[in-house]
């Protein structure tokens, strides 16, 4: 039933999230030219709420529960499972006070309307996977724009999507680089349920009233430990927190 629901709904949603980012894209440009970087981030963090809204086109729910103490004057290093393309939304919107910035693969910063602007524009680290030169510099630099700026990062550490929500090892690289710029930066886990249940049956048709959930955890103190000490607990953390 969700399936044949969602061949109805699908070109409602597709039209909507499409017609956003086509809408937005010149919005952010101006934003960023007239107000700069303040005015470009409150355009993003618009349009990813709005973005999110939009997935209640499709029958389904999107909670986004943030119930932690988290500081607001030293950066943040928000580590998630990623499950699909649709969990970055409800984290723009959701941590848009800690002004938190993706660290993302550097294809995505191109040819994608205000997914990509914002992605070159906002302060992101896009990287490419291939080159680890350039990937280690992207991560240095976004490093010293947290320390100088108090900005926070959200990474996938997992390195690439679990298509069924399963959840792969995280990896320790690029928070260990991170940690080294930023060593006072706080780790906190994030835990995502439900964003990969949008594609069980691929892009078309979506699935239909589904259950999704963001859930920020406790924080985790790193100073004194390795990073892939760190990291361990964080994944131990969100792994508990996951439902497949």
């Amino acid at each position: 039933m969700k399936k044949l629901i969602g061949y109805f709904l699908s070109p409602i949603h597709y039209i909507f999230f499409g017609g956003l980012l086509l809408i937005f894209h010149p919005i952010q440009w101006l934003c960023l030219k007239v107000g700069g970087y303040k005015a470009h981030k409150t355009s993003v963090d618009i349009l990813n709420g709005l973005l999110s809204c939009t997935y209640m086109l499709l029958g389904s729910r999107a909670r986004f529960v943030n119930n932690q103490p988290l500081p607001a004057d030293r950066p943040i290093i928000f580590v998630a499972n990623h499950q699909s393309m649709y969990d970055i939304p409800p984290l723009i919107w959701g941590l848009r006070k800690y002004h938190a910035k993706f660290v993302s693969k550097i294809e995505l910063a191109s040819g994608i309307p205000s997914i990509s602007f914002n992605l070159k524009y906002g302060g992101a680290a896009n990287i490419d996977r291939k080159d680890k030169k350039q990937s280690m510099g992207e991560l240095l630099k976004l490093g010293a724009r947290m320390q100088e700026k108090n900005w926070s990062a959200v990474i996938f550490p997992e390195g690439t999507r679990s298509r069924k929500g399963e959840m792969k090892p995280f990896m320790t690289g690029g928070v260990s680089i991170l940690l080294k710029k930023v060593p006072h930066a706080l780790i906190v886990p994030v835990a995502i349920n439900g964003s990969w249940k949008f594609f069980r049956y691929g892009k078309f048709p979506l699935s239909t009233f589904e259950k999704m959930s963001w859930t920020v955890l406790p924080a985790i103190e790193p100073k004194g430990r390795t990073a892939e000490e760190v990291l361990q607990e964080a994944e131990d953390a969100v792994r508990k927190s996951i439902e497949i």
